[in-house]
């Protein structure tokens, strides 16, 4: 039976949305670059890829309708490796990695680059919703936003607004101190870019060249007290704040995927292997409970319990769901997004799946992990995990 292995990884660092170093950078070029690092942190020559494969929640506007075909060319790939856009929400970049594996084992495919990007800097402000009319009427919560199904999570299963602002503190406090151990640096690609800067004053913009090495979103100084008196975004009696809650930002991250046998032949050292990809849905105004389904149907596939699992990388869209979804699976915190996550990292919709999968296998070789879950839950009521085991 055919095996697919995560050979290599490579991302940018995460910047803030409108006001971050990415505020004007394109995602194919972001894309690009990833993917360039990535290819070549493989051992494989460009031309002998297959296929590129990203997610991308939001691929219209700025960023173009196939954002996958514009990142392999950016990238420097020969045309004729092909490219495809995938669009699962906020598990884009997963379901890449798993449509790249699965292309391998069950269609014998070639190398394969996989990963996600986002914009949201030059996407937001031109997407907009245009209601079905039989859904606006029938199943109007699958247009509630993503803060609202969040408000809803605490309510509906008793997560107190302490017990979220805790959340994210920890948070924080884990991925500062990821950040200060260098924990970051292997997967991170430097990357000199062009951003906009604002003269809040005068309102007058202007270039400003940087070099994005690390991510930008963090707060290492936040205090527990600081979240407390933070005004919850949807007004008083509801619970997400800008503390407990994931940050918009720009980013990307690539993986490259192959054949283990070919890799074995041709020496290369892979970082783990893509053991198996499971979705499921849930109702839509509580949409940040999807890992709740998602992850027993996947481990019953392969025969495993949740304490069978070394390393869990669970989305933090919301601290409130992220919060009711360990506990209700009984992931052992001290397991579960060890070095922070997307409340301090940052979360670029489509890029985030992608970014864990590449965390999850530098991290579980310094840990000696053998089998590690990414998690995540997905905008309509939907959640989706994916199985990997990673080598020493």
């Amino acid at each position: 039976m055919r095996q697919a292995v995560i050979v290599s990884t490579a991302r940018t660092g995460l910047a803030k949305s409108f006001r971050g170093s990415f505020n004007q950078t394109h995602g194919a070029t972001m894309g690009g670059h990833t993917v360039e690092h990535a290819v070549a942190r493989s051992g494989l020559e460009p031309g002998e890829f297959e296929d590129v494969i990203f997610g991308c929640a939001a691929p219209q506007g700025a960023t173009g309708q196939n954002i996958a075909r514009q990142i392999g060319i950016r990238a420097g790939l020969p045309v004729t490796v092909a490219g495809m856009t995938l669009n699962r929400f906020c598990s884009s970049g997963l379901q890449a990695i798993a449509s790249a594996a699965n292309a391998i084992t069950q269609e014998g495919a070639g190398p394969m680059v996989a990963g996600g990007v986002e914009s949201i800097s030059l996407v937001q402000p031109e997407s907009k919703t245009v209601p079905d009319p039989w859904i606006a009427e029938h199943k109007p919560e699958l247009y509630l936003t993503m803060i609202e199904t969040a408000d809803i999570v605490a309510e509906r299963y008793g997560v107190s607004r302490e017990d979220q602002d805790a959340y994210g503190l920890r948070s924080q406090q884990r991925m500062a101190a990821a950040q200060e151990a260098g924990l970051f640096e292997h997967e991170i690609v430097p990357m000199e870019t062009v951003m906009a800067v604002k003269d809040k004053e005068t309102g007058e913009v202007s270039q400003k060249s940087v070099t994005v090495d690390r991510d930008e979103c963090n707060r290492p100084n936040t205090t527990l007290e600081g979240l407390a008196g933070l005004e919850p975004v949807r007004g008083e009696g509801n619970f997400v704040t800008a503390g407990n809650a994931s940050q918009l930002s720009d980013g990307a991250a690539a993986v490259t995927v192959m054949d283990a046998q070919e890799a074995e032949k041709r020496g290369l050292e892979p970082l783990g292997a893509f053991k198996g990809f499971a979705v499921a849905g849930c109702e839509p105004d509580e949409m940040g409970i999807g890992p709740v389904f998602a992850v027993p149907r996947l481990l019953e596939r392969h025969g495993l319990k949740v304490e069978d699992i070394d390393l869990w990388e669970l989305n933090e869209a919301f601290a409130s769901q992220a919060l009711y979804c360990c506990n209700r699976l009984g992931i052992d915190p001290e397991k579960h997004n060890v070095n922070g996550g997307s409340i301090a990292i940052g979360h670029p919709f489509g890029m985030t799946g992608a970014r864990m999968t590449g965390h999850l296998m530098l991290e579980g070789r310094r840990r000696g992990a053998k089998l590690g879950v990414v998690t995540m839950c997905i905008g309509g009521g939907m959640g989706a995990a994916g199985l990997f085991e990673i080598y020493e």
